[in-house]
C-alpha cells in the first residue's frame, strides 16, 4: 500500500443502497462488536442497516451522505443528518453528524480526515453553523479524532445498541473556523 492514497469523496445517490446497507454493517461491527453482547449487535445491525433503513435514509431530505473511494472503491462513508439537536448542543444552527466509519484497513490513511472535510465543508454550505455528533464514551480514539477537528465534549446521550441503552458523549463544533483539523 502506497503512504500517497488519494481519498475522493462523492454524495450517495439511491443506487448506493447496497453498498451503504454493506459498508455501514462491516464498519460499525469491526468499530463495536468485541466490546459488545453478540445478540445486541446482530440485532442493531439488522434494523440500522438493512437496504430498506438504507433506502429510507437516503430518500430523507434531511440527510446527506458522502462516499469515501479510494480507486472507485468505497472505503468509508459519513451522514449528516438535519434536525433537532440534545439540549446540551448550544451552539447555532446545528446539524448532527451522525456517522463517520471507514473500513478497518483503511483507518489511519486519510479516509476520516477527507470525510471530517468534507462534512465541515457540506455543513458550511448548507448554511450550518455548528456540527454536533454523539460518540461512544468508551471509544477514546473517535473522541481524539473529534478533539483534534475542535470538537469540545458538551454533554451526554443514551444510544440504544439492540437492548443495551449506552452513554455517549455530546460533542460540538463551531463551523465559522477553518476547516483544517486542529484549527
Amino acid at each position: 500500500m502506497s503512504s500517497q492514497v488519494v481519498v475522493t469523496i462523492r454524495r450517495a445517490t439511491a443506487t448506493d443502497v447496497e453498498m451503504l446497507s454493506a459498508l455501514g454493517a462491516t464498519t460499525f461491527h469491526s468499530a463495536f462488536a468485541a466490546d459488545n453482547d453478540p445478540d445486541d449487535m446482530a440485532a442493531y445491525l439488522a434494523s440500522a442497516f438493512s437496504p430498506a433503513q438504507q433506502a429510507a435514509e437516503l430518500a430523507d431530505a434531511r440527510a446527506t451522505f458522502l462516499i469515501a473511494e479510494i480507486e472507485g472503491q468505497a472505503v468509508g462513508y459519513a451522514k449528516l443528518l438535519a434536525g433537532d439537536s440534545p439540549a446540551c448542543v448550544t451552539g447555532t444552527k446545528p446539524v448532527e453528524l451522525e456517522r463517520i466509519y471507514s473500513l478497518k484497513e483503511w483507518i489511519g490513511h486519510g479516509v476520516g480526515e477527507a470525510l471530517m472535510r468534507a462534512c465541515v465543508e457540506e455543513a458550511q454550505r448548507g448554511g450550518y453553523q455548528t456540527v454536533w455528533l454523539g460518540v461512544w464514551r468508551r471509544n477514546a480514539r473517535a473522541q481524539a479524532f473529534y478533539r483534534k477537528w475542535g470538537f469540545r465534549d458538551v454533554g451526554e446521550k443514551v444510544f440504544r445498541l439492540g437492548s443495551d441503552p449506552q452513554t455517549d458523549v455530546v460533542m460540538e463544533r463551531a463551523l465559522s473556523v477553518a476547516n483544517q483539523a486542529g484549527s
